[in-house]
């Protein structure tokens, strides 16, 4: 139980930090090496997380569509004013291979409540200190959330971003990846 409170409040911590200093900023993959980006789109695919029943999802099982993968938390006032959003984005365009996965840093059943209240409409992770981790090495050096990773059908990650996402600015970066 302590770990968890500690990965809590660190986490919380850093995504206050970083909102302070950094602001919501856009990444593009520019900020990282092409080593990078390859390094951490490989991970990302290897990564396995338990979904809010408990079952093990590996996110190889979405390659060859355009991911979104988005890193939040329910305590955090981004993370929610950006998944309404996105289940708009995802009810929009999932006919075109468009699929969101939501990777929360939180309680599962504290994701639970939230993705019912709002009707979430695309898979929900629970991530831990290895998600963030995950996250540094595709470019969020604070560490913060959100964060989101924005992948072609070919695996490349074509865009990343720390702090809340538009529909009105995802839409112009993922309409040619559906086409």
């Amino acid at each position: 139980m302590g770990k968890r409170v500690y990965l809590i409040v660190s986490v919380a911590l850093l995504a206050l930090g970083a909102g302070l200093f950094a602001g919501w900023r856009a990444q593009t993959p520019d900020s990282l090496s092409p080593e990078q980006a390859k390094s951490a789109a490989e991970m990302l695919y290897v990564t396995t997380l338990p979904d809010l029943k408990g079952n093990n999802q590996p996110i190889a099982q979405w390659r060859g569509k355009v991911l979104i993968v988005n890193f939040w938390a329910t305590w955090c006032p981004p993370c929610r004013e950006e998944i309404p959003q996105f289940i708009k984005v995802q009810e929009k365009y999932r006919t075109r291979g468009l699929v969101f996965v939501g990777v929360a840093v939180d309680k599962k059943d504290a994701v639970l409540a939230y993705a019912d209240e709002i009707g979430i409409n695309y898979p929900v992770l629970i991530g831990d200190l290895e998600a963030i981790e995950l996250t540094r090495k595709a470019g969020n050096r604070a560490g913060a959330l959100p964060f989101t990773l924005i992948i072609d059908r070919k695996g490349k990650i074509i865009a990343t971003e720390l702090g809340g996402l538009t529909q009105a600015k995802l839409e112009p970066i993922i309409g040619p990846l559906l086409e």
